[in-house]
């Protein structure tokens, strides 16, 4: 496979510039603390540069949890149903996002998550972003079954594809290992999918009544 021309790969390295020194200064300085002037001077970069590559301080915190979610719908797009369950396909085109992710980008994507968990504005913006991307996957499900407006699958398919990543991604934070590696958080979120089934038929056992 050849490289990007130059020019695109000077255009992600000063994205990658911008992430990394934005996550360095929102967590050493606070999310509210670090001016948007202030972080382009430290990248010695344009306000207008970043603006190409962002919208916000927001955008820019949550850029690798997004950047994976990106590649998701990439690969849930590429899929070819094959008659296994819509869920474990889906399932798996996030793994292969997962396994897209670069070498370094657990460290960034923990970082990301620590700062949406302490920082209201930042986990708003990420509410609405998930919301968008929820949206994008339900259209690529629809095409898989019978496109049929009102058919509530596709949507509880990726909520519940969403919330066991939510919940391994968590697992993974706060997990007591010091390395925080991608393929651990592949194998907590391949572990949180397989346990969606046994989830739904949970049933509840009668409350005994204390004896008179």
């Amino acid at each position: 496979m050849s490289s990007p021309p130059l020019r695109e790969r000077k255009k992600q390295r000063t994205r990658q510039a911008l992430i990394d020194t934005a996550l360095e200064q929102f967590t050493s300085q606070g999310f509210a603390g670090v001016t948007l002037d202030e972080l382009c001077e430290r990248v010695e970069v344009s306000k207008r540069t970043f603006f190409r590559n962002f919208t916000s301080k927001e955008e820019v915190a949550m850029a690798p949890l997004e950047d994976l979610w990106r590649a998701f719908l990439v690969e849930l797009t590429a899929v070819q149903p094959d008659g296994r369950p819509v869920l474990e396909l889906a399932r798996d085109a996030h793994l292969a996002a997962l396994d897209r992710m670069g070498a370094d980008w657990a460290g960034r994507a923990l970082l990301s998550y620590r700062l949406s968990a302490q920082t209201p504005s930042i986990n708003a913006h990420s509410l609405h972003f998930c919301d968008n991307t929820t949206r994008a996957a339900m259209d690529i499900l629809r095409n898989w079954l019978d496109g049929r407006e009102g058919d509530p699958r596709p949507r509880l398919v990726v909520d519940m594809l969403v919330a066991a990543f939510r919940y391994a991604l968590a697992d993974w934070a706060a997990g007591l290992a010091t390395a925080k590696t991608t393929h651990d958080l592949a194998g907590r979120f391949r572990e949180a999918v397989d346990s969606l089934p046994g989830s739904l038929a949970l049933t509840a056992r009668p409350r005994r009544l204390p004896s008179p």
